[in-house]
């Protein structure tokens, strides 16, 4: 049976303001106190107080999923139409053999109540596309790029372009990835995929993905994110971070 993409809220909004509450008045909840002396308490109640969005819920979203509850950060917003299947089980920290079949958004909402009752995570159970993209992605602070094609990729760009919100992406491809973080106004995609209509078979349905791979980008997704959130570090911004772990290859390619 289809799931109508009515976004559905999962978690209690009372301890997301209760922990923020607690920041303010100078405690730390125990589950945030290894990150503070990274972030500090302002770090740490601005991830609270911030809405993410994740388009995708698979190798990549997945883990910048959990990461991202884990952190702390106070409201998700999960995008993907897709159900998990078997061939999802090598990679997807999400999929298990118990939720074959079902929405991807719905089960990754249901896994952030379970690690942290501080986050609101709202599931969008469909896919994103022009006519729905700036809906479904108002109200956000930072877009994650979890996807795994070109063509709504660029979508997703544009879309988080005319919002004015900087857009964290992310693309993998057998033991190779590469990530960048695109403020408004900057090349970004476009520049990335210049010459590329979005028609293109990805490689990644050649080379596949082994789990290393969406492991690390998701983890320097993850730190983009928190990067912007707080003010604190320099994202990789004007450039592109690409890596071949099988080479042992971690190169930037600066845009001009």
């Amino acid at each position: 049976m289809a799931i109508g993409c009515w976004p559905t809220a999962i978690g209690s909004v009372f301890f997301r303001r209760s922990g923020v509450v607690k920041l303010k008045d100078g405690a730390v909840p125990e589950r945030y106190q290894r990150n503070i002396g990274t972030i500090g308490v302002a770090g740490q109640a601005r991830l609270l107080a911030s809405t993410v969005a994740i388009v995708g819920a698979g190798g990549l979203g997945g883990l910048v999923i959990e990461l991202l509850a884990r952190a702390g950060v106070g409201r998700l917003k999960i995008i993907d139409g897709d159900n998990f299947a078997l061939h999802n089980l090598n990679r997807q920290i999400l999929a298990t053999m118990a939720n074959i079949g079902q929405n991807k958004a719905v089960v990754a909402a249901a896994r952030v109540a379970a690690i942290n009752p501080d986050v609101e995570a709202i599931a969008v159970p469909c896919m994103l596309d022009e006519k729905n993209a700036q809906s479904f992605l108002a109200g956000v602070q930072v877009v994650v790029d979890a996807l795994d094609n070109i063509k709504t990729r660029l979508v997703l760009a544009a879309a988080a372009a005319r919002l004015g919100v900087p857009l964290v992406h992310g693309a993998i491809a057998g033991c190779t990835g590469q990530v960048m973080t695109v403020f408004p106004g900057d090349p970004g995609l476009a520049h990335v995929y210049r010459g590329m209509t979005g028609a293109e078979r990805g490689v990644e349905a050649l080379l596949g993905n082994p789990a290393p791979t969406p492991a690390l980008a998701a983890a320097l997704q993850t730190q983009e994110v928190i990067k912007i959130l707080t003010g604190l570090g320099q994202p990789i911004r004007n450039k592109l971070l690409y890596f071949d772990t099988e080479q042992n290859i971690f190169e930037f390619f600066h845009f001009t």
